[in-house]
C-alpha cells in the first residue's frame, strides 16, 4: 500500500492532523491539543510537527503523532524549522527587562540531545538573539545546516549551526535591509541594498567561499521592495523590484521589474515582457531550467521563460494572477483569485502545455500541490476571510475528493515528503473515489439550466458587446494606458461619438460628411457648432461685400437709413412695447442708487453704445474713417493713493488704527467679547492720538 499523504491544520481553539488520500482519516497515535494555539509548522524534511501555546511549544513525530519534546517557551508567535529539521527556532515578541534592555526574544533550541535526552533542559537552548522586526525573523540555513545566518546593521553575520555564540564569518555590506542563501551544492549569498542618498538600489551575489568579491551586481531605480528567489539548483536568481506607488498614474498597483542573475556572473538581464502592466506573480520550476511569470492588465499574460530570459511558451490571455508548479514539475497551475473570479487551469507541461481541466475555486486564499503530485489543496482561511473557511482537496484532472468546513480556519499545509516516497506514476489512471464528504457536497450543489452572464440593458439585448466593454481575450480591443484616469479622450473606444443604433436593424452605412472643413467638429456642442456658423457666414458676408465695392461711408449711411425706418416685418404693437420697455428700464435706472448708476455708465462707456457700429444685418461698421469731428480728450491728473510724504503716510496709517479703535469700542458697548489682542489694540489709543499730535494732525 502506498504511503498515505497528510496534512495538517490550524483553528482558533485546535490543531487536526490527518491522513489524506486514499483513506482520509485522523492520524493514529495524535491527540488532539485544545486551547488558543497561536502557530504551527511542519519540518522541511517531514520529521516532526509543532505548534505553540501560550505556555509551551510542543513537538510531535509526524508519523506516528507522539510527542518528542516540549520547549519551555511561553507567548511564542512564530517557529521555524532548519532544513533537515535538528534545529527549531522561537520568536516572541520583543520586550524589555526590568534593567530596560532588550529581551533576547529569538532563540533556537535542539529538537532532539545528541545523548537521546527528551526532557526539557535549559541546555537545548544553543543560541538566543534580539530580533525586533517580525519580518525575516528566522535564521536562514544552508542545504546541509552546516550554516546560518542573519542580517544586522550593514552586515550579514554568518555562524556554525552547532555554535551560536560567536560570529564564524561575516559579509559586510553599506545599507543591506535583505539577504537569501542560495539552496543546493553551491553557496551563494544575495544581498539587497535599497536606494540611499542618491544611490540606485542594488542586488548583488557573493560567494561563499570568498566574500569580498562581488559575482554578479545588478543596479536599479524605482524600487521600493525586492523578493530575492532562487532556483533549486541555486545556479540563478531573479530578482523582483517593485513600487508601492506608480507616479505615471497608469496603476494603482505599482510598478515592477524582474531580472535575471547567474550565480557565477556569467549571466544578467532584464526580463522584456511584451504586455503593459505589473507583474503579479513568478515562480521558479523545480526542475531549475525555466520560471514562469504572470504580468500586464487583464487579461493577464503568462509566459514560461528559460535561463537565458528567452519566452518559450506564452497560455492564452485570461484574468490569472497565481502561477504554482508541482513539486515533479509536471503540472502546471495558473489561478486567478483575490478579485479575480477563482478559475484554476492545469496544464500537463509534458503534453506540449496541453490543459488538463479548469476548476472553479473561488475564495481560494491557500493553494498547495500535494508531494504525490496528483491532489491539490484549496482553502479558505481567517482572517482573510471570515466565510466560507475550510479545506478543499482536488484531483488534478478536476474532481473534487474531500471537503472539510470550519467556521473559522487559521492555516493548512501538507506534510513534506520527498520524491522517492512517491514514485512518478499515471496520476490519470486508475481514478480515485471520492470521499463521502465530497459526494455530500456535490450532491447538493445544483447545476444552472442556463448559463449566466453579465447583465445587458433592455436596449442593448439581442446586438452584439462593442469591443471597447470586451476583454482582449474575448476579443475585444487591447487595453491601452495613456496615463489618464479620464474616459474621454477616446481611448479603447470611449468617449467616442457613435451613431445612433436600432436594437436588431442592421447597421447603416456612414455617409461621407458634406463639409470637409467640419470633420473635427464631432467633439464641439451643439452651441459650439451655432456659434462657429455664424462667423464663418459673416465672414463670407464681409467677404462678399468688399468684392461688391462696398465704402465705410456706404455703410455708415446705410445703417442710418434703416435706423431712421422702421423694419416692415416688425409689427406696431411690438414697437410700441419695446418702445415701452425702454421707457421703463429708464425710470428704474433714476430710481437706483447713484453708485449703480456710476456703475452702469462706467460699463456703458468702456464700449460703443448699443446699436451703434454694428448695422441691423450684423455688418461690421467702421468708425475710424467718419467725417464726424471727435472731441478732444480732457486732460486727467492721476494721484495715486499712495502718494504723498512720509509724514503724510504715517498720519493716514495712524488715523486708520484709530477708526479701528474706535470700531473695537463699539463692538464692546453692543456686548460682544473681544479677544486678548484687540483689547491690547485699544489700550494703544493714548499713544495712537499723542502720535498724531506730534505730527500737527488734529481731530474735526
Amino acid at each position: 500500500m502506498a504511503v498515505p499523504t497528510q496534512l495538517a491544520f490550524r483553528t482558533q481553539k485546535s490543531i487536526q492532523v490527518i491522513d489524506a488520500a486514499p483513506i482520509y482519516q485522523p492520524l493514529p497515535g495524535f491527540e488532539r491539543p485544545e486551547g488558543n494555539i497561536r502557530c504551527s509548522a511542519y519540518s522541511p524534511c517531514g520529521r516532526y510537527f509543532a505548534w505553540a501555546s501560550p505556555e509551551k511549544a510542543t513537538v510531535i513525530d509526524a508519523t506516528v503523532g507522539h510527542v518528542i519534546t516540549s520547549l519551555n517557551a511561553q507567548n511564542v508567535y512564530e517557529l521555524g524549522f532548519s532544513p533537515l529539521g535538528t534545529y527549531i527556532t522561537t520568536w516572541q515578541r520583543p520586550s524589555k527587562d526590568e534593567n530596560g534592555d532588550a529581551v533576547k526574544n529569538l532563540k533556537v533550541w535542539r529538537v532532539v540531545e545528541a545523548n537521546g535526552s527528551e526532557e526539557n533542559d535549559e541546555h537545548n537552548i544553543i543560541g538566543t538573539f534580539v530580533q525586533k522586526s517580525q519580518a525575516g525573523w528566522n535564521l536562514q540555513y544552508t542545504s546541509d545546516e552546516k550554516y546560518c545566518a542573519r542580517v544586522v546593521t550593514n552586515e550579514v553575520q554568518i555562524y556554525e549551526s552547532g555554535d551560536l555564540g560567536k560570529v564564524w564569518n561575516k559579509l559586510r555590506v553599506e545599507g543591506v535591509s535583505d539577504f537569501a542563501l542560495s539552496p543546493g551544492k553551491l553557496q551563494s549569498i544575495a544581498v539587497y541594498v535599497p536606494e540611499r542618498k542618491g544611490q540606485p538600489a542594488a542586488a548583488k551575489v557573493f560567494n561563499a567561499s570568498n566574500l569580498e568579491a562581488v559575482v554578479a551586481q545588478k543596479s536599479f531605480f524605482k524600487c521600493d521592495k525586492v523578493t530575492l528567489k532562487w532556483n533549486k539548483q541555486g545556479t540563478s536568481l531573479l530578482v523582483l523590484a517593485e513600487t508601492e506607488v506608480d507616479k505615471s498614474g497608469k496603476s494603482y498597483m505599482g510598478e515592477s521589474t524582474l531580472y535575471l542573475l547567474s550565480a557565477n556572473g556569467s549571466f544578467d538581464a532584464r526580463i522584456d515582457l511584451d504586455k503593459e502592466g505589473p507583474i503579479l506573480d513568478v515562480t521558479w520550476s523545480p526542475t531549475s531550467k525555466e520560471f514562469c511569470v504572470v504580468y500586464g492588465y487583464v487579461p493577464m499574460k503568462t509566459t514560461v521563460f528559460n535561463t537565458r530570459a528567452q519566452a518559450t511558451h506564452s497560455f492564452v490571455l485570461a484574468p490569472r494572477n497565481t502561477v504554482i508548479y508541482s513539486p515533479n514539475g509536471r503540472f502546471l497551475i495558473v489561478a486567478g483569485w483575490g478579485v479575480l473570479n477563482g478559475q484554476v487551469d492545469i496544464y500537463d507541461l509534458e503534453k506540449d502545455y496541453q490543459k488538463v481541466c479548469t476548476i472553479q475555486a473561488p475564495d481560494t486564499t491557500i493553494c498547495e500541490w500535494s508531494p504525490d503530485c496528483k491532489h491539490i489543496l484549496m482553502a479558505t482561511t481567517s482572517p482573510r476571510l471570515r466565510v466560507h473557511n475550510g479545506v478543499r482537496i482536488w484531483h488534478v484532472g478536476g474532481g473534487l475528493m474531500y471537503k472539510e468546513d470550519h467556521e473559522e480556519l487559521y492555516h493548512v499545509t501538507w506534510r513534506p515528503q520527498s520524491t522517492t516516497t512517491h514514485p512518478l506514476e499515471d496520476p490519470f489512471h486508475p481514478m480515485p473515489t471520492p470521499h463521502a464528504s465530497a459526494l455530500a457536497y456535490l450532491s447538493t450543489v445544483k447545476t444552472p439550466s442556463k448559463p449566466i452572464g453579465a447583465y445587458r440593458p433592455p436596449g442593448a439585448r439581442g446586438t452584439t458587446t462593442p469591443l471597447a466593454f470586451m476583454r482582449e481575450d474575448q476579443g475585444g480591443t487591447a487595453y491601452v494606458s495613456n496615463g489618464s484616469l479620464s474616459l474621454g479622450s477616446g481611448v479603447n473606444g470611449f468617449g467616442k461619438p457613435r451613431r445612433r443604433e436600432v436594437p436588431g436593424a442592421e447597421a447603416a452605412a456612414e455617409e461621407p460628411s458634406p463639409n470637409p472643413t467640419a470633420e473635427g467638429d464631432e467633439n464641439l456642442s451643439k452651441a459650439a457648432q451655432k456659434n462657429k456658423k455664424k462667423r464663418e457666414a459673416k465672414k463670407a458676408k464681409e467677404a462678399a461685400d468688399k468684392a461688391a465695392g462696398l465704402t465705410p461711408a456706404t455703410d455708415v449711411a446705410a445703417a442710418a437709413a434703416s435706423a431712421a425706418t422702421p423694419s416692415p416685418s416688425r409689427s406696431p404693437e411690438r414697437r410700441d412695447r419695446r418702445a415701452h420697455e425702454r421707457t421703463r428700464s429708464r425710470a428704474d435706472s433714476e430710481l437706483r442708487p447713484r453708485s449703480q448708476q456710476r456703475r452702469g455708465t462706467s460699463q456703458r462707456r468702456d464700449g460703443p453704445p448699443r446699436g451703434f457700429g454694428n448695422a441691423p444685418n450684423g455688418t461690421h461698421i467702421n468708425t475710424k474713417n467718419s467725417n464726424a469731428p471727435q472731441a478732444a480728450a480732457p486732460e486727467m491728473t492721476v494721484t495715486s493713493p499712495g502718494g504723498g510724504s512720509p509724514q503724510e503716510k504715517k498720519i493716514r496709517a495712524l488715523t486708520k488704527k484709530l477708526r479701528a479703535i474706535d470700531d473695537l469700542k463699539m463692538r464692546r458697548a453692543g456686548g460682544e467679547t473681544l479677544e486678548g489682542t484687540q483689547i491690547k489694540k485699544m489700550e494703544t489709543e493714548d499713544q495712537v492720538r499723542r502720535e498724531l499730535e506730534a505730527l500737527g494732525w488734529r481731530e474735526d
